[in-house]
Order: structure tokens, then C-alpha cells, then sequence
């Protein structure tokens, strides 16, 4: 997958996809590409602002239209990790758990994204 696709699969495909697993790549390269739209539209609405008086609600309204898909991506990887999406709320610790290597194998949240391993897990098992 390009890395451009990871941002486009989040915002079309999974827009509001909280369940299932997100490898560090597409978290990583969904929060890349978000940030440089981000910019750009804020970039493009100073222009605007300076030029016409007009132009602050870009930014907002992208903020606004990746809200969801970059809380579903974040929550995703949280579960890719092994954790509970409301890890996401715990400052520096969320950071980390971003950074952390994939559960081995499936687990609670479904199959290992990057190997797509469908193996149950030992202490999944009734």
C-alpha cells in the first residue's frame, strides 16, 4: 500500500471504523498526511483572511471532517496494541502505545493487521 493510500482508506473506507485493528503505519501516515492538509488549508486560509476578510472557517471545517476518522484510526491502533481505545486519552502513554510493535497473532480486537494472522490467542479462548 502507498503511503497516501493509508490516509485515503481512513477517510473513505474506515471513516468511522472504531473496531478492528491499525498497524503503526497507517496511524503514522494518517496523522502525516492529516497534518500536511492541515497546514495547507491553514496556509490557504490566512491567504484568504488577508486577501478577501474572509476565509478562518477552512480550518475548521477540516479539522471537523477528520475528527472522526483520526479519533477511529487512533482508537484502531490503541486496539492493535492490545488496549482499550480510551487509552487514547491518557497523555505521553498513548504516544507510546503509537509507537509499540503489533500484538503477536490476534487478539481481542480481531487479526494482526500486518501478518493477518487468524490464530486465537491462548487467554482468548474459552
Amino acid at each position: 500500500m502507498k503511503p497516501l493510500d493509508y490516509f485515503l482508506n481512513a477517510v473513505k473506507n474506515k471513516y468511522a471504523e472504531f473496531n478492528g485493528r491499525a498497524r503503526r503505519s497507517e496511524y503514522w501516515y494518517f496523522t502525516l498526511f492529516n497534518m500536511i492538509g492541515a497546514i495547507i488549508i491553514g496556509i490557504i486560509a490566512g491567504v484568504l483572511q488577508t486577501m478577501l476578510g474572509f476565509g478562518g472557517f477552512l480550518s475548521t471545517i477540516y479539522s471537523l471532517a477528520l475528527l472522526i476518522p483520526g479519533i477511529a484510526v487512533g482508537v484502531r491502533r490503541m486496539h492493535d496494541v492490545g488496549k482499550s481505545g480510551w487509552f487514547l486519552l491518557i497523555p505521553f502513554y498513548n504516544l507510546y502505545l503509537a509507537v509499540t510493535d503489533s500484538e503477536a497473532g490476534a487478539n481481542q480486537y480481531g487479526p494482526n493487521p500486518k501478518t493477518g494472522e487468524l490464530e486465537t490467542v491462548d487467554h482468548l479462548v474459552d
